[in-house]
């Protein structure tokens, strides 16, 4: 996170705890995930993409089970009408907040009011300082001058809950309609292909740019669709991660997350964040990939 990720490890797990506890005495407003990422100091897109990594749910899935946890805890125990409870906890109509809290509870929020019943609690967040750690982790620190990509792009939100699905539907569509196949044709270097998040939140505030792409010449032929962009001068943390994906992947930027940054001597620039995947079969144990982010001394 912006500015703690380099710091003392206190400093970072307040950072955190900052944000929740202002989602937590806000929960019955509207939350903007740019004022709770400012509670961390930190950028909405990364904040959203540490805690998915972190907590293993996303963001937005943490605050809805929680106001569907004090929804049920409130219907249960006063005497309060559906309609105000749905209005009260952000949803705009008895049919939207009847559908979220069956699926979340297992029943309407009309037997949530009988006596007897039963609820679902997800309960509130709370850092843990905790001795962690003690396990191997490859990785190397790298300068490397500016280079291009040649990519294709599409905005992607924010919330993982959402982009863990819309992501992997990019790789299969860019599979399917020859766009890897044009990256690899085109490339100056087919060791590895990439998908790079641009931490770049759109006017939105809700969304990002994520781009599968290749290494390029500077004057590469960029056929219609694609872009080409210049990743500027950096230092690069590059880590190496093996085993079949997605769980490999996703175990390494937990370690990444959890175990580098919060002491590193190095603190991530936040421009954007490359994953580097290599032609293996993708589900083998042997599989090779890198995770690149690009650092500054902290």
């Amino acid at each position: 996170m912006e500015s703690h990720v380099g710091r003392d490890f206190m400093d970072w797990a307040s950072g955190i705890q900052n944000a929740i506890d202002y989602i937590e005495n806000n929960i019955t407003e509207e939350l903007d995930y740019g004022e709770i990422a400012k509670c961390a100091a930190a950028s909405s897109y990364y904040f959203q993409k540490i805690f998915g990594v972190l907590c293993g749910y996303s963001l937005g899935e943490y605050i809805r089970n929680r106001r569907l946890t004090l929804a049920g805890s409130e219907l249960c125990t006063k005497n309060s009408k559906v309609i105000d409870v749905a209005l009260k906890y952000g949803y705009s109509s008895p049919e939207s907040f009847t559908r979220a809290f069956t699926k979340f509870h297992g029943i309407t929020p009309f037997e949530a009011k009988k006596d007897g019943s039963k609820l679902i609690t997800f309960s509130r967040l709370y850092v843990s300082l905790t001795l962690k750690g003690g396990s191997m982790m490859n990785y190397k620190l790298v300068e490397k001058e500016a280079f291009y990509v040649l990519e294709k792009c599409e905005p992607q939100e924010i919330d993982d809950s959402v982009n863990k699905n819309t992501i992997p539907a990019f790789w299969e569509r860019s599979h399917a309609d020859g766009t890897v196949k044009t990256l690899l044709e085109l490339t100056n270097d087919k060791t590895f292909i990439f998908g790079i998040c641009y931490n770049n939140t759109r006017t939105d505030k809700k969304s990002f740019d994520y781009a599968i792409a290749s290494p390029c010449a500077e004057n590469c032929i960029v056929p219609e669709g694609f872009r080409k962009n210049k990743i500027p001068a950096r230092s690069w943390l590059v880590f190496e991660c093996i085993g079949p994906m997605p769980d490999a992947m996703q175990k390494i930027w937990h370690k990444i997350s959890s175990e580098i940054f919060p002491i590193a001597a190095y603190e991530p620039t936040y421009e954007l964040d490359i994953e580097a995947y290599t032609a293996m079969a993708m589900n083998s144990p042997d599989y090779k990939s890198e995770v690149w982010i690009p650092v500054k001394k902290s």
